[in-house]
């Protein structure tokens, strides 16, 4: 466990705090969730047992402690100032005004405890007009310029999955992991900020740059690769799979494969920037050759030739897929309030000397609070008193 020792205050909301908190847990950091009193709202969404706890909470809240504050009450500063001094590490993903409002600023922070890092993650960062302003992963998806060249040239779509986020939670990780570094090094703490829209436009920004530098003025063309082909999704006899050709040897295998030799010399498929021309000739006759088979001989053939290509499976499929049934990229976890076991995705990196277990499952509502506030210093008639008040 790297990250034994570390303790770790999560104020984070819905995905991209939660899961930088959680990544520090699975490598043995002591993270406590910090929600609402009532329970915080990411808690709910997309609910999925009988409390109505929702699969983002769960799937992002594992081997983490849980407990409940109002920082806004005047009696709650006590609390904070105690929770704050005993910590590392303070995630929030809120603007600034929030920050501010809640007592998580880092001149408060800091002077509970000077050399505290604070993750800070917002919609659109601390400086410029939108400092305030409050967004979803929806927002960086669509001011980046994925949304625009997604779908149809006439209506612009998003991402069902938001990557957005998940991108600015690993950016805040590993903002996070080298400001632990630092301040062993210096013994000092520092503030580690990242947004949605900053990190939307790193992810997306090889397509910005080559509009700034060519004027190509690229439109939208669903599924289908405009800088390279073929590349897109095809229907097979039984369902559709994904493939992508890229580079000219992957071309000279899928055009010996169907048939079309005589393409490898054609002017029109000469190169990746060409064959994204005249991309919708190839996947016209991608789609001729997929369609005689099932997806499962098609993946055969694809494999065999080592043409890149996947199933586009459904979610349900993706419990069922023998790959991902055997190599362990799921783990079964017991959840009480479930009554049965969920699925429960482990830390996406394999280690050859670490250790990275799911220890714990996501904690219920409040379910660690005694036990953390005991461990402030606080007895137990302050503890009751506290939750009279509604601060706990």
């Amino acid at each position: 466990m790297v990250l034994k020792g570390i303790r770790v205050l999560d104020f984070g909301r819905y995905i991209s705090g939660p899961l930088c908190g959680c990544m520090l847990a699975d490598l043995g950091a002591e993270v406590i969730r910090v929600e609402k009193v009532s329970g915080s709202e990411d808690r709910y969404l997309i609910p999925v047992d009988d409390n109505g706890d929702g699969a983002i909470f769960l799937h992002l809240n594992r081997n983490k402690l849980g407990m409940t504050l109002n920082p806004m009450k005047p009696d709650a500063r006590n609390v904070m100032a105690r929770l704050v001094a005993s910590a590392d590490i303070i995630i929030a993903n809120l603007p600034q005004e929030s920050l501010l409002q809640m007592g998580l600023d880092y001149d408060t922070l800091r002077s509970y405890k000077p050399d505290i890092i604070l993750v800070s993650s917002s919609a659109f960062g601390s400086k410029g007009p939108y400092a305030n302003r409050t967004g979803f992963d929806g927002v960086g998806q669509s001011m980046c310029g994925n949304a625009y060249l997604s779908g149809d040239p006439d209506k612009p779509s998003k991402s069902f999955a938001t990557w957005v986020d998940y991108s600015t939670a690993l950016f805040a990780f590993s903002g996070t992991m080298a400001a632990l570094m630092h301040k062993g090094i210096t013994g000092e703490g520092q503030v580690v900020e990242t947004s949605l829209l900053r990190s939307a436009l790193m992810v997306f920004h090889h397509n910005n740059m080559e509009q700034y530098l060519t004027k190509v003025n690229r439109t939208a063309t669903q599924n289908r690769s405009p800088i390279a082909g073929p590349g897109d999704i095809f229907e097979t006899r039984d369902g559709h799979i994904i493939l992508n050709v890229i580079g000219q040897p992957l071309f000279e295998r899928w055009a010996r494969m169907i048939g079309e030799e005589h393409w490898i010399s054609d002017p029109r498929f000469s190169t990746d920037e060409n064959r994204g021309n005249n991309a919708e000739i190839l996947s016209e006759r991608t789609q001729a050759w997929v369609g005689q088979y099932t997806t499962e001989q098609v993946l055969a053939l694809l494999a065999e030739a080592r043409i890149p290509a996947g199933p586009v499976l459904s979610p349900e499929q993706v419990f069922q897929n023998p790959h991902i049934q055997q190599s362990g990229m799921m783990e079964m976890v017991d959840y009480p309030p479930a009554g049965r076991e969920v699925p429960m995705m482990p830390l996406p990196i394999s280690f050859s000397g670490l250790d990275t277990p799911i220890r714990m499952p996501p904690p219920q509502l409040g379910e660690h609070t005694g036990t953390i506030m005991r461990g402030l210093g606080f007895n137990q008639d302050e503890i009751a008193d506290l939750r009279s008040k509604r601060v706990i």
